[in-house]
């Protein structure tokens, strides 16, 4: 079943963001199997992050690489808010 993770970080720069999403090109994660959608929304130090998913499964392993790499460039991401996802509209 398909889940969101929403990421809601005391504090994540633009800056962060993208030297995150670098990192995670750089280890073959910028596009990892069983995401199905990606949007960082925010300004200035308050940027926040929304993740669909085909199943916990695929987020629990993508987690595994991500969590380093947010440690490594210094943001805290807290617990994401996990969801059953009921519908998706697209368009």
């Amino acid at each position: 079943m398909a889940i969101t993770a929403v990421f809601t970080p005391v504090s994540m720069t633009a800056a962060q963001y993208d030297e995150i999403v670098r990192r995670l090109e750089e280890a073959g994660a910028g596009a990892p199997p069983g995401r199905l959608y990606h949007v960082c929304c925010g300004e200035g130090d308050q940027l926040r992050v929304t993740d669909v998913w085909e199943s916990d499964q695929t987020f629990q392993r993508f987690g595994q690489v991500l969590m380093p790499i947010l440690q490594q460039v210094g943001v805290d991401p807290g617990q994401p808010a996990i969801d059953r996802v009921h519908n998706v509209i697209e368009g």
